[in-house]
């Protein structure tokens, strides 16, 4: 598929086409000049390439390395510890940085409209699932990194959460009709709060032809259990991204199996192997379009979701 050109981005800011002295970027950032150097010399953040004697001018995703560079260090982080996570993050590559700079720039700016247009672009540049896993939600843990650490208010990160969940309705309000009458069910653990991961799944199975329901935040365990007997729900799942929730994540997910429902599970308190032994269903891994298509292989199959 064709890539979109750096100038038709919205909301793209002079002088990104031609790159950022290094003087601007030290200042809108505030990184010193010498720790920008020593981070490209020692880490290779960000890896840049230049013929001799040329000045440091920094391009978009240049610029979103450091912005990660600089963000892991502010939550603790030693230097080489948070270029390795910087180079893992980078590892999405390609067009997706720019999209994410641009979203980013904008999100600063409270520009709601312009965000929802760079996310329109980035699906037709990239295609949906792309966008959603490459884009969106990398733009969105980076958000949240920032409200961690100071660099943005809540007004910031409440402003757009708002602005991309509109997009994400707009997107399911435009998926095709359902192919299939039973509901899949998606929720937050008991003790969890963030739901965007679930609404981008919800959204992508929808255009798979699959009616969904989120739940949402602090889904009690007993409400779910109801809830997926009421509507006979071909399959559930469980998110838990705090590991002081799993527990009660995990009541959850048992409770579902004994209903004999496909269970499925994700989040940050099933990030390792270790986390996953002996849970009841499917780990759904780190990928919104890789989850899907866990799902909808096991609807596919008409079998129940097996241990771990």
């Amino acid at each position: 598929m064709a890539t979109t050109p750096i100038d038709e981005v919205p909301g793209r800011r002079e002088p990104t086409a031609n790159g950022v002295p290094i003087a601007e970027l030290s200042a809108v950032l505030g990184v010193p000049m010498p720790t920008l150097r020593s981070w490209e010399l020692r880490y290779g953040i960000p890896t840049m390439n230049r013929t001799s004697g040329r000045h440091r001018r920094y391009l978009p995703d240049e610029v979103h390395a450091i912005r990660l560079m600089r963000d892991e260090i502010s939550r603790g982080q030693k230097a080489a510890l948070a270029a390795a996570t910087v180079r893992e993050v980078l590892g999405i590559g390609g067009p997706a940085g720019v999209f994410i700079h641009r979203l980013l720039e904008q999100s600063e700016d409270g520009d709601t409209a312009a965000i929802r247009a760079t996310l329109d672009l980035a699906a037709k540049t990239l295609g949906l699932g792309e966008c959603v896993d490459d884009v969106l939600l990398p733009s969105m843990r980076q958000i949240g990194i920032w409200w961690s650490v100071g660099h943005c208010d809540v007004t910031q990160e409440r402003t757009t959460t708002e602005s991309v969940r509109t997009w994400l309705d707009r997107r399911s309000a435009f998926a095709p009709p359902p192919t299939d009458t039973r509901m899949i069910l998606l929720a937050c653990g008991p003790s969890d709060l963030h739901t965007i991961g679930l609404e981008c799944m919800a959204m992508m199975l929808r255009h798979d032809g699959w009616p969904c329901r989120v739940l949402g935040a602090r889904t009690p365990t007993a409400t779910l259990v109801t809830a997926a007997t009421v509507v006979d729900a071909a399959a559930v799942v469980v998110v838990s991204q705090m590991p002081t929730g799993r527990r009660h994540a995990v009541e959850s997910i048992d409770a579902v199996h004994r209903l004999r429902i496909p269970v499925f599970y994700a989040g940050n308190s099933f990030g390792t192997p270790r986390s996953r032994q002996h849970i009841q269903g499917t780990y759904l891994g780190t990928r919104i379009q890789g989850a899907c298509a866990q799902v909808l292989a096991v609807l596919r199959d008409g079998g129940l979701t097996a241990v771990g």
